[in-house]
């Protein structure tokens, strides 16, 4: 049975493991590139086009696998190399991950409209699939603005499809959760950027939302283009009492 990768960035050494899905978004880049500048330091990549992984239960030996990978980018955003910052002890693993990345791109920092080199960390949480029981909760993208739509509401903007989403009861820790988010479109309806405003506390289901939406494609009112209000607002809440 195949599975994909769970992708996260790290908040800080010493690194915490996290999850998202795989976003794809074209990157328009400034002309002007400079060696001399310093590289850009970062504990939160932003991708363009995320490392993908097809694995197998047998691929991680029947047990969850995480690994860390010391990521080193050009001004261009491509990957110029990837090494392993923490194993998974299985260096076959640790190989298909090193090429996973090293096919990925990232959004280049600039400085002073001077794109510069980008070196940061990215973590992989591998895990066996496992089939959800009848009994399971499982939330989904089930936004306040989702919610709307569906109830044929007003609303600035819609979601051409609900954006994929799966997190787990577990997951919450005990707590009812809730992230509040904004993005950025262009005029094909495509999310070309996604930033959190109000974090749930768990960086892990921060970086589920964030890739969710970063998936997904809207339409928007043209009057909010006539006025060039490209950025959009939403909010997920995660309650207990919502999943017994």
């Amino acid at each position: 049975m195949k599975a994909f990768v769970y992708l996260s960035l790290l908040l800080c050494v010493p690194f915490a493991h996290s999850h998202a899905q795989s976003p794809a978004a074209n990157v328009q880049l400034s002309a002007q590139k400079s060696a001399a500048l310093p590289a850009h330091l970062t504990t939160r990549l932003q991708w363009a086009r995320t490392p993908q992984l097809e694995y197998s239960d047998a691929d991680l030996n029947q047990q969850d696998r995480a690994a860390i990978v010391r990521v080193v980018a050009d001004e261009t955003g491509q990957i110029t190399q990837a090494t392993i910052q923490e194993s998974t002890g299985l260096s076959k693993l640790d190989n298909m991950l090193i090429n996973a990345t090293k096919a990925a791109l990232i959004q280049p920092f600039q400085v002073d409209d001077t794109a510069v080199p980008t070196i940061g960390y990215q973590a992989f949480t591998l895990k066996i699939a496992h089939a959800l029981k009848s009994n399971d909760c499982v939330y989904r993208f089930d936004s306040e603005h989702w919610r709307k739509q569906q109830q044929d509401k007003k609303v600035p903007f819609r979601y051409i499809e609900q954006p994929s989403l799966q997190v787990d009861r577990d997951e919450l820790k005990g707590k009812d959760r809730y992230v509040r988010l904004s993005f950025k479109v262009d005029k094909a309806g495509n999310v070309t950027r996604v930033k959190i405003k109000k974090g749930s506390g768990i960086y892990a289901l921060d970086e589920k939302v964030m890739q969710a939406v970063m998936g997904a494609k809207v339409e928007v009112s043209k009057t909010l283009w006539l006025y060039k209000k490209s950025t959009l607002s939403d909010k997920i809440n995660f309650s207990l009492d919502a999943c017994q």
